[in-house]
């Protein structure tokens, strides 16, 4: 992230979005929680990662193409955990998230729809897992950081992917529940066409804030 335009801190507190309310549809980001608390659970290296402080939510592609962002995560601390950062002489903090019950979060993951729902199984499965392996080891608001100029995936491409599809098999060969991944066993016309519309949260990614002092 990069310093934004100045914003009193006393804005930086804010929930956590609310759900898009409506008597019918497919709720996406309970279906995505619910699949991602499993993935953490039954998956040893993500056993660091606390789903009640990691916002789950979506937001529309804006261009509709299969070419593009499928999903982000983004951190809400900076390196090392640090809740502030220093830039050009200036001290500048991440805005405050918050869940209704007063949980903060530390992370938000954003699918881009309904790019990522026209994936083939197996890569949205993959994508999930990809996003989560990026929250860092201690859990502090920052990313999983390899060693060089490549700190997000490391120095080789096809090592990183090598590991998330061993640990895509180690998931499905404990044979997690079919209800868990249903849903993205349809593209987003199927699912609209079976339950009406998709629906869910959708959390607009803090921005940066200048710390007065």
């Amino acid at each position: 992230m990069s310093p934004g335009k100045h914003r009193k801190p006393q804005a930086s507190r804010r929930a956590a979005g609310a759900a898009v309310s409506a008597p019918e549809g497919l709720d996406f980001t309970a279906h995505m929680r619910r699949l991602c608390h499993d993935l953490v659970a039954r998956t040893a290296t993500l056993a660091h990662v606390d789903m009640e402080r990691v916002a789950v939510g979506f937001t529309q592609a804006r261009k509709p193409t299969v070419h593009g962002m499928y999903a982000a995560l983004t951190p809400l601390r900076f390196a090392g955990g640090r809740t502030h950062s220093v830039h050009r002489g200036r001290k500048w903090g991440v805005e405050r998230l918050f869940a209704p019950d007063g949980r903060e979060m530390l992370y938000v993951l954003t699918f881009y729809l309904p790019r990522y729902l026209n994936l083939p199984f197996r890569e949205k499965l993959t994508t999930v897992l990809h996003e989560l392996w990026h929250i860092g080891p201690k859990f502090d608001g920052d990313l999983r950081r390899f060693d060089g100029r490549c700190f997000a995936h490391g120095a080789s491409q096809k090592q990183y992917d090598a590991r998330l599809a061993e640990l895509l098999e180690q998931w499905l060969r404990q044979s997690p529940p079919a209800a868990l991944t249903e849903f993205l066993r349809h593209d987003y016309q199927e699912l609209v066409a079976r339950y009406g519309r998709v629906v869910g949260h959708k959390v607009r990614p803090p921005k940066l804030v200048l710390v007065d002092g």
